[in-house]
């Protein structure tokens, strides 16, 4: 008797997607699994998103106004059936072994709280040198990780229904930083996260420099209140050396200046400081040369000090937020809320 599969509810939150949409569906459509439901939370688009989603045969769910991505992934899950939930961004196609995979590893270990994925090094759909970038260096430093981890990478993640219901919802109100303060509840209830290579897809990165920047400085800013609680958390400043990096960086900008204020001796210090920040990364620029040429390489490695020095101001600002905020400090406690839908 051949034994019962478990249904996968996969919930895709969506938001003016519609440009990547249809493919982030068409490549649900080539699972391996064959067991699988398909749930997009449309949160008001304004473009034609939710007829893509019913064209490629979705169970659509409109929320009743703008909720953010967590609450959408959390209204998905008051709607799936399956034993399984899958979450994937609309702007990502998975390779089409991937829920396969997933499911394998949750249903074999009943330790396994979460199993995350990573991104692929060419991007959905290439539109600029920076979407090269951010696909890149995106890839290194989450397949890098591969193994156990401490936080979740919510574009791309899977848990047992009944892990979400012990653990509880993703926090609405962390629209940027959901990813590591759920990360921090499951652990702390004793579940594994693991992040496995195979659970893979394609992304549409971000293409312009400026919301590239962005994102990086409100992530990392957002982020330290946790990491002040619990330092060893993965992307904090105790377990890896590219928080010296961007340290580094930033101060070698901040000496610039000084060969004209103190002497011509004084170029040691900025040019020490910057060869500092590559070698924290360097592993990360032989892949990129081995992967894309020379040339691109030293574009890359341009880009990537500005991400650095972006980091280390969001830092900072971080640090000083938590000094005069209370709100801030305690950003990971604010309790979740439920969200509404038209189905």
């Amino acid at each position: 008797m051949e034994e019962r599969r478990p249904l996968v509810s996969v919930i895709v939150p969506n938001y003016n997607y519609a440009r990547t949409l249809g493919l982030c569906l068409s490549a649900l459509r080539r699972q391996t699994y064959p067991s699988i439901e398909v749930i997009v939370v449309d949160d008001r688009s304004t473009d034609d998103s939710v007829e893509i989603a019913h064209r490629h045969g979705a169970r659509v769910v409109v929320t009743e106004t703008n909720i953010g991505a967590p609450a959408a992934r959390n209204l998905g899950v008051e709607h799936a059936r399956g034993d399984v939930l899958f979450f994937v961004d609309s702007d990502l196609a998975l390779a089409e072994d991937v829920v396969e995979h997933a499911v394998g590893l949750l249903t074999s270990d009943p330790a396994l709280g979460v199993v995350c994925g990573t991104y692929d090094p060419e991007p959905l759909i290439p539109d600029s040198l920076v979407e090269r970038y951010r696909s890149l260096q995106l890839h290194y430093w989450i397949s890098g990780d591969e193994g156990e981890i401490t936080t979740i990478y919510s574009a791309l993640f899977a848990m047992r229904a009944e892990v979400f219901r012990e653990v509880g919802p993703l926090n609405p109100a962390l629209r940027h930083s959901e990813n590591a303060e759920y990360g921090h509840r499951i652990t702390r209830l004793g579940y594994r996260i693991v992040l496995d290579n195979r659970i893979r897809g394609r992304h549409d990165h971000d293409d312009r420099l400026r919301v590239v920047l962005s994102k990086f400085f409100h992530r990392a800013r957002l982020h330290i209140p946790l990491y002040l609680r619990r330092p060893g958390f993965n992307g904090g400043p105790a377990d890896s050396s590219r928080g010296w990096g961007s340290l580094a960086a930033l101060f070698a900008v901040l000496t610039a200046p000084l060969p004209v204020v103190l002497g011509p001796a004084w170029p040691a210090a900025p040019v020490a400081l910057l060869a500092g920040s590559i070698a924290a990364d360097l592993g990360m620029y032989r892949y990129v040369r081995r992967y894309a040429g020379t040339p691109f390489t030293l574009y890359f490695t341009a880009v990537h000090f500005l991400v650095n020095v972006t980091v280390a101001v969001a830092v900072f600002a971080g640090a000083a937020q938590c000094l005069v905020s209370s709100r801030f400090r305690h950003t990971y406690d604010v309790p979740a809320r439920s969200a509404s839908a038209e189905v």
